[in-house]
C-alpha cells in the first residue's frame, strides 16, 4: 500500500523539527568575528555569539557554560539540523567536556537503536576513522542533511575514543506508529517508554498546536495526535537509550531544539525517570532581525519562555521556505476534448 501524501509529508516534517529578566546583566558579547560563521544571515545582529541563561536570566561566557555543563550528568545539545555553525559549536562543546578525560557516550537522535551493531562494528575496525562509520550507516540515503555538517561532531567523538550510540526509533517503527498507534509497539516497549500513560491535556494541546504550526497549517487534524504519539515516542526512547547507555561519566545527545525541549522532551524524561541525576539542556538559535531580546524566542505554546537551560544565538542559514509549497496555486486540470 502507498503511502499517503500528506503522511509522507508529515513525517519529513516531523523528523526535520524534530528546533529576560529586567535585572540580567548583559555582559560583553563573546569576540566573533564574521568571517568564524558559516551560515549567512543576520551576523550583525546584536545577539550572535552570545549564550543566555534562562534560569539565571542573564548572559554568561562561554567558560562558565562549560563548567556548569560539566557537572551534568546529561547534556542535551539542540540544533537546526542544516545550520553547520550549530555542528561546529556543538563539536566544540563535546571537545572541551571532555578535556579533563572525561568520557560519556556520544549519542545521536540522527541514529537509530538497529543501527548500533553496524556502528561499533565500524568503529572497532577504524576507531578512528569517522568517515567509515557514515559509510556502514549509510549516512547519504538517511535523508539527515550532508554528513560534512555533522562530520566534525563524529570526528571529535572519535578521537576522544568516545562510545557512539544510535539513540532514535527506527524510521519504519515511526511510520508504524503514525499508521497504526500505540499498537505498533509491543506492551512491553509501550510500558518501557510510558506511553500507556495519557499526557496532560495542557501539554497534549500544546503539542498537538506546535504539530499543526510545523507542518504549516496543512496537516490534517486527523493527523495531530499520531504525530504527537510519534514525537513523543521518540523523545522517550532518546531518554531511555541515554539512562540504560550511560556510563559514570554520563552522555552527551545531539539532537533538534524540539527534543531538547525541559518542559516536555528528553530532559523532562530524563528527570521523570532519574530524578536525582543533573540534566542540562542548551539549544543553537538562528536570529531573527524582528527579535532582539532572549524572550522574543520563546515558542508560540511557552510565551516567554524559553523551555532550554542555555540558548546560544547564532547566524541564520539560507534555506528555502518549507511552507512553500502549500502557496502553490494547483495546475488547472486538462480540459476534455468534445465527445470524450
Amino acid at each position: 500500500m502507498s503511502t499517503p501524501t500528506s503522511l509522507r509529508l508529515g513525517l519529513a516534517l516531523l523528523l526535520a523539527c524534530g528546533c529576560a529578566s529586567s535585572s540580567a546583566t548583559r555582559g560583553n558579547p563573546p569576540e566573533s568575528k564574521p568571517d568564524a560563521w558559516s551560515s549567512p544571515l543576520h551576523r550583525d545582529h546584536p545577539l550572535v555569539g552570545r549564550v543566555w541563561d534562562t534560569r539565571q536570566g542573564r548572559w554568561v561566557e562561554e567558560p562558565a557554560l562549560v563548567a556548569e555543563l560539566s557537572r551534568a550528568r546529561f547534556v542535551l545539545l539542540g540544533e537546526q539540523h542544516d545550520n553547520p555553525d550549530h555542528h561546529r559549536l556543538q563539536a566544540e562543546l563535546v571537545r572541551a567536556l571532555t578535556d579533563s578525560g572525561r568520557k560519556p557516550v556520544l549519542a545521536f537522535e540522527m541514529l537509530d537503536v538497529e543501527q548500533q551493531p553496524v556502528i561499533d562494528e565500524a568503529l572497532a575496525r577504524s576507531p578512528r576513522e569517522p568517515d567509515a562509520l557514515a559509510q556502514a550507516v549509510a549516512w547519504e540515503k538517511s535523508g539527515w542533511p550532508d554528513w560534512a555538517l555533522y562530520r566534525p561532531i563524529f570526528a571529535v567523538g572519535t578521537e576522544r575514543g568516545l562510545r557512539i550510540i544510535g539513540a532514535n526509533l527506527p524510521l519504519a517503527q515511526v511510520k508504524e506508529l503514525v499508521t497504526r498507534g500505540p499498537e505498533a509497539l509491543s506492551p512491553e516497549t509501550r510500558n518501557r517508554l510510558g506511553l500507556e500513560t495519557p499526557l496532560p491535556e495542557d501539554i497534549a494541546r500544546a503539542m498537538r498546536a506546535e504539530m499543526h504550526e510545523s507542518h504549516c497549517g496543512h496537516l490534517p487534524e486527523s493527523m495531530l495526535d499520531p504525530m504527537v504519539l510519534a514525537q513523543r515516542a521518540r523523545d522517550a526512547q532518546m531518554a531511555d537509550r541515554l539512562l540504560t547507555t550511560a556510563p559514570e561519566d554520563g552522555a552527551l545527545l545531539i539532537t533538534g531544539n524540539g527534543h531538547a525541549r525541559t518542559d516536555r522532551g528528553v530532559p523532562a524524561q530524563l528527570v521523570r525517570h532519574a530524578p536525582e541525576h543533573p540534566v542540562r539542556s542548551l539549544a543553537f538559535i538562528e536570529v531573527s532581525p524582528e527579535a532582539r531580546e532572549p524572550h522574543d524566542y520563546a515558542p508560540s505554546d511557552s510565551p516567554g519562555q524559553l523551555p532550554y537551560d542555555y540558548v546560544w544565538f547564532t547566524p541564520a542559514a539560507e534555506r528555502e521556505d518549507p511552507c512553500a509549497m502549500f502557496r502553490k496555486p494547483k495546475a488547472p486540470a486538462p480540459e476534455k476534448s468534445p465527445g470524450k
